[in-house]
């Protein structure tokens, strides 16, 4: 007589289980899709990334609307400090327990490629903005990483090409992965254009005095002096110079790497007349000046190109997830490929099969005191780049991964 009591609970939970269950997964489909921006939020390239590459990236997920597929969008920031060792642990942590799914940013090479090999491994995407080395799309290059706003044979394609002549050149380099490519591919470009180089120094990052090595280049009997290095570094190498007299003796310099914020540093008395190349400047149009200005207003700085380029790189992803309907890496990474980029930052930029994103780049050249109409008005557009000029063509890169989906 008591089995009917007893089937009575089960019954219920029988019922139940389904109600139940809808609520769970309802649940599940809320959970924040978590993108990281990984960088140096204090030290030597907290200028052209740190805080404003994470304002960018916030302005991205608003911008889109704040959430996809039912799931609110989170940005999480951390401190890479330099060290491949801290951000490759730091990213581990964000995966294995915070369950984020992009890396974005990621200036300093050495990190960039450690992080790139957690994303191969790990099956989660890496946005490369600030980070430069060529490597990222060659050798080095990953289904699941992309690279964005510029690399080092851009650079290289810009600045190096356009000045092969001017020498002989000679090289103070950050001792680096970045700095390494960066001399490679720019006395790869020199030495291709009919130039000559004498000579090349490293240096430790975060160097403050460039003394001995300026003093080399001129014992070398440099005509320019290319400064291979980026952020602190690169600005306090060109007020050296300059307080040196070496451009007042008739030697030219070259900062391959320079960023809007540097020239801000360095004074346009100092920086007048260099050239340099860029993925972005922020006064190009009328597109780059509404946005940038909406920057400005929260960051108290104009946008670096890296900044931009987080900005777009993340909004390019989320338009791709939206799309394919789903967060899963392979499928949103073959959507984002598949789609043309389209925002202020390039129309009709491409992701090749290597993970390069395709787009214009710019020759510019730092203007006088005297040319200067307003604040930030630093640069002068000398001619477009078309991208597949300044990128390092397809097949020679190195990377593995092309030409194996033709095969396969």
């Amino acid at each position: 007589m008591r089995a009917p009591l007893l089937l009575a609970p089960l019954l219920l939970a029988a019922v139940l289980a389904p109600l139940l269950a809808a609520p769970l997964a309802a649940a599940a489909d809320q959970k924040p899709l978590r993108i990281g921006v990984l960088n140096d939020q204090a030290g030597i390239y907290a200028d052209m990334a740190g805080p404003g590459s994470v304002i960018a990236a916030h302005m991205a997920v608003e911008d889109f609307g704040g959430s996809v597929l039912g799931r609110p969008v989170e940005i999480i920031a951390g401190d890479h400090q330099n060290k491949p060792d801290v951000g490759s642990a730091l990213v581990n942590r964000w995966i294995d327990e915070d369950n984020v799914e992009v890396i974005a940013d990621i200036p300093t090479s050495s990190v960039l490629l450690a992080v790139q090999e957690i994303g191969r491994r790990k099956n989660k995407l890496v946005l490369a903005s600030t980070g430069g080395s060529s490597d990222f799309t060659g050798k080095a290059c990953a289904p699941t990483g992309i690279h964005w706003t510029y690399d080092t044979y851009a650079l290289a394609a810009g600045t190096g090409a356009s000045l092969a002549k001017e020498g002989p050149w000679f090289f103070i380099t950050a001792d680096y992965a970045f700095g390494t490519a960066l001399e490679r591919d720019t006395a790869a470009a020199v030495t291709k254009g009919g130039g000559k180089v004498a000579g090349a120094v490293k240096h430790p990052q975060g160097t403050t005095d460039f003394s001995s090595y300026l003093l080399q280049a001129q014992g070398a009997g440099a005509k320019l002096i290319a400064f291979a290095n980026s952020g602190a570094d690169q600005v306090n190498a060109i007020k050296q110079a300059n307080e040196f007299g070496i451009p007042q003796s008739g030697v030219k310099l070259a900062g391959l790497y320079l960023h809007i914020t540097d020239i801000h540093a360095i004074g346009l008395k100092t920086a007048q007349g260099l050239i340099l190349t860029q993925g972005f400047y922020w006064d190009l149009n009328d597109e780059t000046r509404a946005w940038s200005k909406r920057f400005y207003e929260r960051h108290k700085a104009m946008p670096t190109m890296g900044q931009a380029g987080t900005y777009s790189a993340i909004l390019h992803y989320l338009k791709a997830v939206k799309a394919a309907g789903t967060t899963d890496t392979a499928t949103v990474a073959a959507q984002m490929k598949a789609a043309p980029v389209d925002d202020f930052f390039s129309h009709g930029g491409r992701i090749r099969e290597d993970g390069r994103m395709v787009h214009d780049l710019y020759l510019l050249q730092v203007k006088a005191p005297s040319e200067q109409q307003y604040p930030w008005d630093y640069l002068k557009l000398i001619r477009v780049i078309p991208g597949d000029e300044a990128f390092r063509p397809l097949n020679e890169g190195g990377c593995p991964l092309v030409g194996k989906a033709a095969s396969n």
